[in-house]
């Protein structure tokens, strides 16, 4: 197993995640998730410290993670395996991740995945069914296997059934460029990282800071499956 970072223009080798540490096997067929806060992956700009706050996002992402493989596998990659002592889950894989794909041949992601946005809806439609909220949704936490969109990083999900928490709970695991984006909205909504507010709004601020990732009628689509 190797590192695996993403190649973004303009930017080169980049993290492809900023809590656990990317690997991925020499034939790209298993990816792993490892939720160990490795310097030399995070080029020392490590941003999850804390190891409760680790350990809080890893039961997360197993709670998830299995809870989607259980009740609508094909959205996400097939488990091949989960060291709980090394805090690994190795999942299966076709190449490189959705965003990647897109990056490296120049092109939109209709040029990738044509009915990318029906799939991507549906896998949203499916965490709305089961019942929780999932904050992670930039285009590097899905993967294609066999033309079908797999979701992966559960690490960042919430149900109603939770106590809420300030939004600085959820800002060392959110990247730099999203919290300034984060901080616009903030501004406009008379918002502070100290706000508490419902999972559900969280989830539509969530979809907002991703309009510089989606189109804007995908985020609208997205938007209106939790206001049904």
């Amino acid at each position: 197993m190797k590192y695996y970072y993403n190649t973004v223009p303009g930017l080169g080798q980049t993290r492809n995640n900023l809590i656990y540490t990317s690997l991925m096997s020499d034939d790209q067929k298993t990816f792993v998730q490892w939720y160990y806060n490795d310097t030399d992956y995070h080029h020392g700009q490590n941003q999850i410290i804390d190891p409760s706050l680790m350990s809080e996002k890893w039961a997360k992402e197993l709670m998830w993670l299995t809870h989607m493989a259980t009740h609508r596998p094909q959205l996400v990659p097939e488990i091949q395996g989960i060291d709980l002592v090394n805090k690994k889950i190795y999942l299966k894989i076709d190449g490189v991740d959705f965003w990647q794909q897109s990056l490296d041949a120049g092109c939109s992601f209709d040029g990738i995945l044509p009915d990318w946005q029906e799939q991507m809806l549906a896998i949203l439609q499916a965490h709305k069914d089961l019942g929780f909220y999932k904050y992670s949704l930039h285009p590097s936490s899905y993967f294609i296997v066999d033309g079908q969109l797999k979701s992966i990083n559960y690490f960042f999900c919430h149900s109603d059934s939770e106590e809420e928490v300030p939004l600085s709970h959820f800002r060392s695991h959110i990247s730099i460029d999203r919290q300034h984006k984060l901080e616009e909205y903030f501004a406009v909504a008379n918002l502070t990282w100290d706000s508490v507010l419902p999972y559900s709004t969280l989830q539509q601020i969530s979809f907002e800071s991703f309009r510089s990732n989606y189109p804007d009628d995908f985020i609208d689509k997205a938007k209106k499956i939790y206001h049904d």
